[in-house]
């Protein structure tokens, strides 16, 4: 199952390198100069033979200019639901101490549901 998950992202980060790449107007040549690697290298991470490591995926999102996220996430990945996008929306409505409120309530959850999530993987 890892495997198959660890493909899937190499897959979507090697379909995005070369459009990107050739939307800059950068060789495989001159992205491998540009962040210090073999151009061997800027081919596997284009065939999804190779992942890139999280300081060559920086100096890759850096050199194109976009972010890392969307180098590694589909769209939708970063979206919330569409039941969270409505409360999302009912909430930027609400006063500014209100939305503080209930920022700091979903930022409690988050962090006992994590705290929880974690101490339930060491026992």
């Amino acid at each position: 199952m890892a495997t198959f998950i660890t493909r899937l992202t190499t897959m979507s980060i090697a379909q995005r390198l070369a459009p990107l790449r050739k939307q800059k107007g950068l060789t495989q040549q001159a992205l491998a100069d540009a962040i210090g690697l073999h151009i061997t290298q800027i081919k596997r991470y284009e065939a999804g033979s190779s992942q890139p490591s999280l300081e060559a995926l920086k100096k890759i999102a850096q050199t194109l200019r976009v972010t890392t996220d969307s180098l590694i996430f589909e769209p939708e990945e970063l979206e919330p639901d569409s039941d969270l996008r409505l409360q999302f929306k009912a909430i930027s409505n609400m006063p500014e101490e209100e939305r503080q409120i209930v920022k700091q309530l979903l930022e409690g959850m988050i962090i006992k549901y994590e705290a929880e999530r974690w101490s339930s993987k060491t026992r």
